[in-house]
């Protein structure tokens, strides 16, 4: 194994498995400087034993990095491989749920290190590529979430022309460019219309007044309104709530309750507009629950299994909502995130 593809790996797997952030990165920084390395220079380091010299390169990075480059399966790669196989699939997928998974083709809801992501959009569309997706969404948030380092109209722009930029050499794979937008608390979306209508993807989300701060009348209405925008095609975490502590680093509490909103009356306005209610595949989210996700189904609408991932591991989390999909009887031919790239794109186009 090259000893940047031993890093990346390693990378990856903790990222599965939720460890904590800096621990994460100390392995994808050390990837990154090691790729920039000319082959003739990584060689000569790696013989000399000088790789932690370089800034980015600890001991234990260059020890995997090592160990790969002698032909080896380094030790702590092989523990998290060992853990990952112990632990086996991250959901109990029976038959239908394995059906399922095996027909998703896509995510559309993911986020990058230009808001409160990991790792830049080429990592990200590189480990989808490898997971075997055919598109992938980067949908960092918008410029209102400042916790979260949300994009300003300027930084969007700026991230449309790298994801331009990005596409000919990701061909047949699609990198869209997308947005998880704000819903203010008036019901209207953080980010103009004018950008909002060049992106291929508007996931719309409450991330305000959750835990049952605001009232199931404000709540509601404040959804209700985002729903009345042409642009957007996703309804995201509907309930915002918090089923368990991430290990991410990030400020999410360990525990919030649902925000309370008229189900009905959503997902009644989801289906009528063509909008999707997303199957968040968050561990620690689980969106929404299971009475609402099957009331969502009987209201008939549309779902997007999308796995809301914050690093590129996190993109192999897709069992988690195909499972939960699946047990509230989701046909496969309902789930947006199972269709062709073609036939997504032109259902992406036709809001309204």
């Amino acid at each position: 194994m090259h000893p940047v593809d031993a890093l990346r790996r390693t990378a990856f797997l903790l990222e599965r498995e939720q460890a904590a952030t800096p621990r994460v990165k100390a392995f994808r920084t050390a990837a990154g400087v090691l790729a920039a390395l000319p082959e003739e220079e990584l060689a000569e380091r790696l013989a000399a034993g000088t790789l932690s010299a370089l800034k980015g390169v600890g001991p234990r990075t260059e020890e995997v990095a090592a160990r790969a480059a002698a032909g080896e399966v380094p030790a702590y790669l092989a523990e998290l491989e060992a853990r990952r196989d112990a632990a086996g699939p991250l959901a109990d997928l029976d038959g239908a749920g394995a059906e399922l998974l095996a027909r998703l083709r896509g995510d559309l809801h993911a986020h990058s290190d230009w808001s409160d992501g990991g790792s830049p959009p080429e990592e990200m569309a590189a480990t989808a590529v490898e997971l075997g997706h055919e598109y992938l969404a980067l949908t960092d948030h918008s410029g209102g979430l400042r916790v979260a380092g949300g994009l300003s109209p300027q930084r969007l722009e700026r991230q449309l022309d790298l994801l331009a930029a990005l596409a000919p050499s990701l061909a047949p794979f699609r990198l869209l460019s997308g947005i998880e937008v704000d819903i203010t608390p008036e019901g209207g979306l953080d980010c103009p219309d004018e950008l909002l209508d060049r992106l291929d993807v508007v996931v719309a989300s409450v991330h305000s007044g959750l835990g049952g701060r605001t009232s199931a009348e404000a709540m509601t209405a404040r959804m209700l309104g985002a729903l009345e925008h042409d642009r957007v095609r996703v309804l995201g975490h509907c309930t915002g709530r918090m089923v368990a502590a991430g290990a991410d680093g990030s400020r999410r509490p360990s525990q919030r309750a649902e925000a309370p909103f008229d189900a009905a009356a959503v997902f009644a306005r989801c289906a009528e507009r063509g909008v999707a209610v997303e199957v968040n595949s968050r561990p620690e989210r689980l969106d929404p629950p299971m009475r609402l996700l099957r009331q969502a189904l009987e209201a008939g609408c549309l779902l997007s299994i999308d796995t809301d991932a914050h690093a590129p591991g996190q993109l192999d989390w897709r069992g988690l909502g195909a499972a939960r999909a699946a047990a509230a009887g989701a046909p496969a031919e309902r789930v947006v995130t199972t269709w062709p790239v073609e036939r997504l794109l032109g259902w992406l186009r036709d809001a309204g």
